[in-house]
């Protein structure tokens, strides 16, 4: 894999090779590496932030979206494998959090590594069904009053039709891989797991994030903080003070 590859998939907004922990951050739904920049002022300085970015946007913009979990879980793994040369963490929001979750479980399966700790925030555990019905496939005025609905989506961007024709494929394409997403048994993990989420967050309860439990032999703690689904913004400072606590612990 060369350099170019590499710097497409994963971008270190504040490289620093003398760091001792890698972050690796996932986004939600229609979500790029962009989310996450704000966060390098606000970790220690021994933890190397690298969020994704997912194809179809941002360093990616050109290249096709997936629509299926596995595929972008099988070439996310060969992309940061060879990164994966120190202790590392990963971060995952909505679905952010399902695509850590099993790209973790292909990297034991395919390397036999795995992360020091898996956060996982405002995602209900994989073995939960998922009782909304599909969107990804609604006419367009359906699909954009269900993304106004989940309030992830500036007004402004919704109101920008030339904006939305842009967005919409890369939304379409990211509900599809949630949605077509089939949950298959396999042995607890053996990192640490944390779950966050929103105590105001209407799309995913405290039952449903409690579940996480059932996915490590080790150890597990879920944290409330206010907020909608998208407390990760509202909630920065808090989230990642509790970030930086868990990992201070191989930082």
């Amino acid at each position: 894999m060369t350099n170019t590859q590499f710097l497409n998939w994963i971008i270190c907004p504040k490289p620093n090779p003398q760091a001792s922990v890698r972050l690796f951050c996932f986004p939600y739904a229609g979500g790029s590496s962009l989310i996450f920049r704000p966060w390098r002022d606000y970790l220690p300085a021994t933890v190397e932030l690298c969020p994704i970015e997912i194809p179809g946007r941002g360093t990616q913009m050109k290249s096709p979206p997936f629509t299926q979990l596995e595929p972008l879980v099988k070439a996310i793994a060969s992309a940061i494998q060879p990164y994966l040369d120190k202790p590392f963490a990963f971060f995952g929001h909505s679905m952010g959090g399902l695509v850590s979750f099993e790209l973790t479980r292909l990297l034991r399966k395919q390397y036999g590594i795995s992360p020091n700790y898996l956060f996982v925030s405002g995602r209900h555990a994989p073995q939960v069904p998922n009782s909304n019905p599909p969107i990804h496939n609604l006419p367009e005025q359906e699909f954009l009053e269900e993304l106004r609905r989940l309030n992830g989506t500036p007004k402004s961007v919704l109101e920008n039709h030339e904006l939305m024709q842009l967005f919409l494929p890369i939304l379409r394409a990211d509900f599809a891989v949630l949605e077509t997403y089939v949950y298959a048994d396999e042995a607890p993990l053996n990192c640490p797991i944390t779950v966050y989420g929103g105590l105001q967050d209407q799309e995913v309860s405290y039952n449903q994030l409690q579940a996480w439990q059932e996915q490590t032999s080790n150890s597990f703690s879920l944290h409330m903080l206010p907020g909608d689904h998208f407390f990760v913004h509202s909630s920065q400072k808090q989230l990642l003070e509790i970030i930086s606590r868990t990992i201070y612990g191989v930082a």
